[in-house]
């Protein structure tokens, strides 16, 4: 998405690889989707969870240390989260991310840094370039190629200068399946 042409829109917890959160217990939820259609659409509180900034238990650094999530608290300072936040969060957290190679975050950053330098990003075109099925690449002005593998086989790389950023690791010029890549060509 961030190999795109305009602007970029980072929904909360895609920069840290946060999955929706489908189990939350019925009295927490408050989207207004849940009261109007009778309890039977959960809404869009599972993807509203609050973010984990730091530590290795919920609150996770978003709110006070002895705050928990739940109902509303009468005194705001000792408010948790509106929503409880998964306990497997920790690793996930900003602060477990921030300097680790292959993290989320650590993606996110790298691409954003690219997307700001690199010449090819911002406004102008995007050709779709020849691939098999269950591949999609297209190229960037000046010299930028983004290929993303959705497939099932890993995909040989197409002739490039120099790998500008990878999902995953790349071995012997082969994309694996569900990662993407931006070359320099």
């Amino acid at each position: 998405m961030l190999a795109l042409p305009g602007g970029a829109y980072i929904y909360q917890g895609d920069e840290l690889g946060l999955p929706e959160v489908e189990d939350l217990p019925v009295d927490v939820l408050e989207d207004p989707i849940w009261e109007r259609s009778g309890h039977t659409d959960r809404g869009r509180d599972g993807c509203r969870v609050p973010i984990p900034w730091s530590g290795q238990a919920e609150p996770f650094g978003f709110s006070p240390d002895d705050a928990h999530a739940g109902p509303r608290r009468p005194t705001p300072a000792h408010a948790g989260p509106w929503l409880p936040q998964p306990a497997n969060w920790a690793q996930r957290s900003v602060e477990a991310q921030t300097g680790a190679e292959t993290s989320m975050l650590e993606l996110y950053r790298t691409a954003l840094r690219i997307r700001r330098e690199h010449p090819a990003h911002g406004d102008g075109t995007m050709p779709w370039q020849d691939a098999p099925a269950g591949i999609l690449a297209f190229h960037r002005a000046p010299g930028f190629v983004c290929v993303v593998n959705l497939s099932n086989e890993a995909y040989q790389l197409p002739d490039h200068t120099a790998i500008l950023l990878a999902s995953s690791p790349i071995a012997d010029g082969l994309l694996e399946p569900a990662h993407a890549v931006w070359l320099a060509v």
